[in-house]
């Protein structure tokens, strides 16, 4: 074989590994994006969950204008997704906190996705942690 047929064979590995490492690093992204999006959808279900015990009241098991005492469904701590968790802070009950944390690694490369929702009656803040 001549040096011309060599520098293009290892050309040829050199382009085939870089490709490799580009698709694996777009994966990665891309789970990391699509356990987010999923994430996401569950915490909006959950906070559906949250306003329909916020608006019910106390008499029939809800809250009274209030996310007092609601409890995150049994079946939807650890989902496929991830686990949620719920925290309310202090005796505030006009809002709550919902965490998601996912599993896939988020984009610091370290600590799998987190996703948080603060939920009043009237919005939806999200905010991406990882």
């Amino acid at each position: 074989m001549g040096q011309q047929q060599l520098l293009l064979i290892v050309l040829g590995v050199i382009i085939v590994g870089i490709a490799v490492a580009v698709g694996i690093d777009q994966f990665s992204t891309s789970a990391a994006e699509a356990n987010r999006d999923a994430l996401v959808l569950d915490l909006n279900f959950l906070s559906s969950l949250a306003r329909a015990h916020y608006s019910r009241p106390v008499e029939l098991t809800g809250g009274g204008n209030s996310f007092a005492d609601f409890q995150i469904p049994e079946a939807l701590l650890e989902t496929a997704n991830g686990t949620l968790e719920h925290t309310q802070t202090g005796h505030k009950t006009d809002h709550i906190h919902f965490t998601a944390v996912g599993k896939e690694i988020g984009e610091n490369g370290l600590t799998p996705v987190k996703i948080e929702f603060r939920i009043t009656i009237d919005e939806i803040k999200i905010s991406k942690k990882n």
